[in-house]
């Protein structure tokens, strides 16, 4: 108990030391640029704080459980060695820890709201929910299938930067038929679904595959599965967009 408590307060710490220049930059530019008084500093405090020890608790959280729940599950179903369960986990881990992804609903919220108001789609609460849920199901099924590569990746040994520049070669493609106001969404859309929730279990699910696996590295071959889970959001949603053209 003692040395959670210890290990929790030095990450409440290093939670305040990173944000401080954020705090610095923001006071400078309050104080110096606006001309505005420094209470207006003091109103921000309160909030400040519980960022601060949101992070310090989230970070404890992830290596107190995330990290170490996403290795055991790796390695017990290596173990198993049934590759049907495996890649099934691996897809409803994507998809599941997606949909769930805050920065995905906010910006899915938001594309929808843009969207109504440009006449893209009706301008009803309705059409505003159906736009944001399809947005959010294409993310986190894109996900879902990039964890699935992910995993065969690591399996079978497949190289790496060749996916990631077919992927990426593929996109551009894509890009060139797709409709102009979803690109900008798309390409947004593979930098919120890896995030707070999704980025320490897919970690954690790489490294702990890849040091189940004889003959892999875990440095060379648990990482990666981010950056597949980044690009194919960007695909599936320019998909999303042509379909719903």
């Amino acid at each position: 108990m003692k040395n959670s408590m210890i290990m929790l307060g030095k990450d409440t710490l290093d939670s305040f030391r990173d944000l401080l220049p954020i705090i610095l930059v923001i006071s400078v530019f309050q104080i110096l640029v606006f001309r505005q008084p420094a209470s207006n500093l003091l109103s921000m405090v309160p909030g400040g704080l519980l960022v601060v020890v949101g992070l310090g608790f989230f970070i404890f959280g992830l290596r107190l459980a995330l990290f170490p729940v996403g290795e055991d599950l790796a390695h017990s179903l290596a173990r198993k060695g049934s590759l049907v369960w495996l890649l099934v986990f691996a897809f409803l881990l994507g998809f599941g820890t997606t949909i769930a992804e805050p920065a995905l609903i906010a910006v899915a919220n938001e594309a929808a709201r843009v969207a109504s108001g440009a006449e893209v789609i009706a301008a009803t609460a309705a059409a505003q929910v159906d736009y944001s849920s399809g947005l959010r199901m294409t993310v986190a099924f894109a996900v879902g299938t990039a964890l699935v590569l992910g995993v065969l990746r690591i399996l079978m040994n497949w190289s790496l930067p060749l996916l990631i520049i077919g992927g990426y070669l593929l996109i551009i493609a894509i890009t060139a038929i797709s409709p102009g106001e979803i690109v900008s969404i798309a390409y947004d859309s593979g930098g919120v679904t890896t995030s707070t929730v999704t980025v320490p279990l897919v970690t954690a699910l790489g490294i702990g595959l890849a040091s189940s696996v004889k003959g892999r590295n875990p440095m060379t071959d648990g990482f990666g599965l981010i950056a597949l889970a980044s690009l194919t959001p960007i695909l599936f949603v320019l998909i999303f967009g042509l379909l719903t053209q």
